[in-house]
């Protein structure tokens, strides 16, 4: 296993700019998302990594080895697809058999490292079965161990769980999680599903128009993201736009149309601002901030109710609370929210 370094990685289409200074560092066996919507780059940075598309300016690293332009079959890495991308004329163990024949693997080592990742991926009983002959999960399992018998230093996922169904895919990205943290192997994982990314990261890399916007651990991202399009893109959340008016215990004293809020944040930060707060971080009770308004809409889901609440400056928060409380449109209501759970992102 390895390190994977990306070196102010530039890509350009013609006059169209795509990734713009990439920069980040993959430890050895770290679990790393790439997570961002279509268009944001996220997919061409794994292909560059995996030598499919050539880069414009900037480093590849394996370790200390220089990748940058190493032909893709020489750089000693596994690729899952979203397609799985099986041959439907071979069987299992054959699809798992190409990529050791190609390397030149000696027969008997062919045949103990393809009974060792069958079983790894819990199929070891199918290994004279066609791709036809699997359900989905299946035959991701097989794509799977098809990328890991060859021991590569590197593992790269493309969306590889858009496929399959909901319950299928919640099974799956455990089982991937699981395999990955026992092989110990680097993983990059490339989806536009956040949820995805929250599970099975060790650290998400948020993408948007080409640029890294954020780095870090899956609590880092949700509860202090580093820009709107972060908190925006990331589960839901409340930004209330303010104008910091000076220094608080919790962070920030911030002045809004709706009254003053003392919120966490980075140091630093001065003038116009936003005030974000996730919808389960607002109750009833009041708290060190307090807001007032009208509840625009009540959604019963079971156990508790979505209330969306109109503030009197005209703006929205959204906010989940007990289905005990029994509110409807109209009705006036106190929301409360500690400041240690909000966040102050420059606006």
């Amino acid at each position: 296993m390895t390190t994977l370094t990306l070196d102010r990685i530039n890509k350009f289409y013609g006059t169209l700019h795509i990734l713009k200074d990439i920069d980040l560092k993959i430890g050895q066996g770290e679990f790393i998302s790439l997570l961002g919507p279509s268009g944001c780059g996220k997919t061409t940075t794994l292909r560059c990594i995996a030598g499919f598309e050539s880069i414009s300016d900037g480093r590849i690293r394996f370790g200390e080895r220089d990748m940058t332009n190493v032909l893709p079959e020489h750089r000693d890495l596994g690729m899952v697809f979203q397609s799985y991308a099986l041959f439907p004329h071979m069987t299992v163990a054959e699809n798992l058999s190409f990529g050791l024949e190609v390397r030149k693997v000696p027969a008997a080592e062919r045949a103990s490292r393809i009974t060792r990742v069958l079983e790894m991926v819990k199929l070891g009983d199918f290994s004279r079965r066609y791709p036809r002959e699997l359900s989905g999960g299946q035959q991701q399992r097989v794509a799977l161990a098809r990328a890991l018998v060859i021991e590569p230093q590197v593992l790269l996922l493309d969306e590889p769980l858009a496929n399959l169904d909901a319950s299928l895919r919640d099974d799956m990205r455990f089982f991937i999680r699981d395999l990955q943290q026992r092989v110990g192997i680097t993983t990059v994982y490339v989806t536009h599903d956040q949820s995805e990314a929250m599970v099975m990261s060790d650290r998400i890399v948020v993408m948007n128009r080409g640029v890294i916007e954020q780095c870090g651990a899956p609590r880092d991202i949700y509860e202090r993201p580093a820009s709107l399009m972060v908190a925006d893109f990331i589960g839901q959340s409340n930004t209330i736009p303010g104008q910091i008016r000076g220094r608080s215990e919790a962070g920030y004293l911030v002045d809004t149309a709706d009254g003053p809020l003392h919120a966490a944040g980075t140091e630093g930060l001065s003038g116009e601002v936003r005030v974000m707060i996730r919808p389960e971080n607002i109750d009833m009770a009041s708290g060190e901030n307090t807001l007032t308004g009208r509840v625009t809409k009540s959604i019963y889901q079971g156990e508790d109710c979505l209330l969306m609440v109109e503030l009197p400056s005209g703006a929205g928060v959204t906010t989940s609370v007990s289905a005990d409380f029994s509110l409807s449109a109209g009705d006036p209501v106190t929301l409360g929210f500690p400041a240690r759970k909000s966040w102050v992102i420059a606006a």
